[in-house]
């Protein structure tokens, strides 16, 4: 039996295991394209934070009780004075009061709570003066019905919690298939093989001590600092740094965490358990620890401030004038105020474009953590791109040989041998040579880090590092290099070039125009002069750059600058974490990706330029329905400092702007898109 939730990407299975194990489940998936993702963060037991569906159930109370609430008042609306028995006025008055109670204490109270939250830190948001609203509509709705001076505000009441928290659902709509908040321990397997005085043990990572000996295989993550005891190995370190050169170690040569084993099982003295070796160091940098929940201040926020304000003088001046012409309206205008000014619309408009915006960047392949970086994306003006991986295609190279000229002949015999190695290397040159036969291959051997080697046809073939077929006088200069040798006879070597992504100098031409760019990179400068023409006016070019020199970097820049920065591997956690907005580029959205802000698939790259723009647009679109929310406050004011607010008049206009807002706000981000050209 099997369960998918295809959102999250999951399955849970059932299965008898006197008939398969577990083992072969795994294996049957992975036949089927389906291999399990195991990690380390998986196997650790954290509690799991309850599904917010609590929002749910709130909207579905207030839509129920603002429904029924509506078809109650909707006699008053149409009655003339004396039409309602005095006796169902109450009724139905006392009926509105029972079904106006759980709003009030239940799902209204997401919004007390955030602008008592918001009062004690001494900060006014845009939930203050809702919260002013919603009081004063609840208690002079329950004055008038009780004193029987009116039928009250109930419908209007009920009716601005349930747009507010469709707003506030509209706005907590994520994607859930997706993780953005990513540490060490996603990466790591969960086990390891440990060796004991009794033999071999599989072991939790998380159990590992200091001084334990443990087994590498072929192809498994190093997860703890340690201490090489066999004779040799071979580290890629490139999930860690980028870099795709492999390390040659000896024995008693130090390993660090994050490097990945090559070739041969070896064995390892752990000098540090993992959560204190290397590759922690870039989640204990400051900038993971940093809580940035309440970093963004949104348009509205910023705006309430000076809103609420403006209310409460406008109340206060008009219960101060009416007290002079009537003293007995004095109260009833400032509350009338009050309740007509409650921002219901202006709450709304920020959600609502927000979230269309980011619906329409997540179709463009574009996945933002939540709608508020969108924000923060229009102040950006400086842009950082990792180079590997990043700038450059993981799976493409530019190949050229230098050499004697090769025949099909010898491209037969290369493609033969190269095509039994799964090394990064050789996939590449795979897809480079052009073979009319495949010969068989005997004697294959493959030295991690170095090459391969075999007989084709009676020819012994070598194909690798300088030093594996026999180059002692190797002047390269900064480039990837991969010699060929025939019969122990150097026959020349592939020039291994980055394949920049499609649509890059456009691009970069686009992005200077008003953004400083900088490129980093951990590799050499083998590619500088190539990427200073895609860039011609990029001035800051930095190579051989470690984790923490790239977070370092953006740390210095943030004091002028706000950073947008572009990655690709672990290598840029650090730098993505800290910078204002980190956006992952991976291959295939499923994959793992670093902690960031955002990810965004490689195919959609070149569309970075319009995404920035669009959140310009956004922007804009929030202050132009912020204008209208306005419009809508200065009429229903007047009204109400006239002394002509009536429940008919506040029912009718409260919802209406808020339509309104939605309606324009929706629209108008799908417009801009459109004219941006993202679909």
């Amino acid at each position: 039996f099997s369960r998918v939730q295809y959102l999250k990407k999951e399955v849970a299975i059932s299965f008898v295991h006197s008939l398969i194990s577990l083992r072969q489940l795994v294996e049957l998936l992975a036949t089927i394209g389906y291999e399990p993702m195991l990690s380390l963060d998986d196997y650790e037991f954290k509690p799991q934070k309850k599904k917010a569906s609590s929002l749910i159930v709130r909207l579905a109370v207030a839509g129920f009780c603002f429904a029924n609430i509506m078809l109650f008042s909707f006699p008053e609306y149409l009655s003339t004075d004396g039409l309602i028995e005095p006796e169902f006025q109450k009724f139905f008055g006392y009926l509105n009061i029972l079904l106006s109670i759980p709003v009030f204490f239940y799902s209204g109270a997401l919004y007390y709570k955030s602008a008592y939250t918001s009062l004690k830190q001494k900060v006014i948001n845009m939930d203050v003066p809702i919260t002013i609203g919603i009081f004063m509509l609840y208690f002079r709705s329950l004055y008038e019905v009780i004193s029987t001076t009116g039928p009250g505000y109930f419908d209007s009441f009920t009716g601005l919690v349930f747009f507010l928290l469709i707003g506030k659902f509209f706005q907590q709509r994520t994607y859930d298939s997706l993780s953005f908040d990513r540490d060490y321990k996603s990466y790591f397997p969960i086990s390891i093989t440990r060796i004991t005085n009794s033999g071999e043990e599989i072991i939790p990572i998380s159990e590992l001590e200091k001084g334990d000996v443990i087994i590498v295989r072929n192809n498994e993550l190093i997860p703890a600092d340690s201490v090489l005891l066999s004779e040799t190995a071979s580290i890629d370190y490139s999930f860690v740094t980028g870099e795709a050169e492999h390390t040659e170690k000896n024995e008693n040569d130090k390993i660090y965490a994050g490097g990945k084993q090559a070739g041969a099982s070896i064995r390892l003295k752990v000098l540090k358990s993992v959560s204190q070796s290397y590759i922690t160091q870039l989640w204990d940098n400051a900038s993971f620890n940093f809580d940035d929940s309440h970093s963004l201040t949104n348009l509205a926020n910023r705006f309430s401030k000076y809103f609420t304000f403006g209310i409460i003088t406008i109340a206060l001046l008009a219960g101060i004038i009416w007290y002079f012409i009537d003293p007995s309206k004095a109260v009833f205008i400032t509350t009338a105020v009050l309740i007509i000014a409650c921002p219901c619309a202006l709450a709304l408009s920020t959600p609502f474009t927000l979230g269309s915006a980011q619906r329409i960047l997540g179709r463009n392949q574009l996945f933002l953590k939540n709608s508020s970086t969108i924000e923060e994306l229009a102040k950006i003006n400086h842009i950082i791109f990792d180079k590997t991986g990043t700038l450059t295609e993981a799976s493409n190279a530019s190949i050229r040989f230098s050499g004697k000229t090769l025949s099909q002949y010898d491209n037969d015999l290369i493609y033969s041998l190269i095509q039994h190695s799964t090394h990064t290397l050789s996939v590449k040159l795979l897809k480079q040579i052009t073979a009319e036969k495949s010969f068989e291959v005997s004697e294959y051997s493959e030295i991690p880090g170095k090459g391969i080697s075999g007989l084709v046809q009676n020819h012994k073939l070598k194909i690798g590092s300088a030093t594996f077929v026999g180059q002692t006088n190797d002047t390269k200069l900064n480039e990837t290099r991969v010699y060929y040798s025939l019969n122990d006879e150097i026959v020349g070597y592939f020039i291994i070039e980055n394949w920049y992504r499609e649509g890059l100098a456009s691009l970069a031409e686009k992005l200077s125009g008003n953004l400083q760019i900088s490129i980093l990179s951990g590799d050499n400068e083998s590619e500088k002069s190539r990427l200073q023409t895609i860039f011609p006016r990029t001035k800051e070019f930095r190579f051989n750059q470690s984790p923490q020199d790239k977070l370092d970097f953006i740390k210095s820049l943030q004091k002028d600058d706000t950073v947008l920065m572009f990655g690709d591997g672990l290598n840029d956690a650090g730098a993505l974490k800290q910078s204002n907005i980190g956006i992952a580029v991976v291959e295939n959205i499923s994959s793992f990706s670093p902690a960031s802000d955002g990810i965004l698939n490689a195919s959609n790259f070149s569309k970075i330029s319009e995404f920035i723009t669009f959140s310009h647009k956004s922007i804009f679109i929030i202050l132009v329905s912020f204008a209208i929310s306005l419009l809508y406050n200065l009429f229903g004011i007047g009204f109400a400092v006239a002394g002509y607010l009536s429940p008919l008049f506040a029912a009718v206009l409260m919802p209406l702007s808020s339509i309104t807002v939605v309606i324009f706000t929706t629209v108008a981000t799908k417009v801009a898109a459109k004219r941006i050209g993202l679909s």
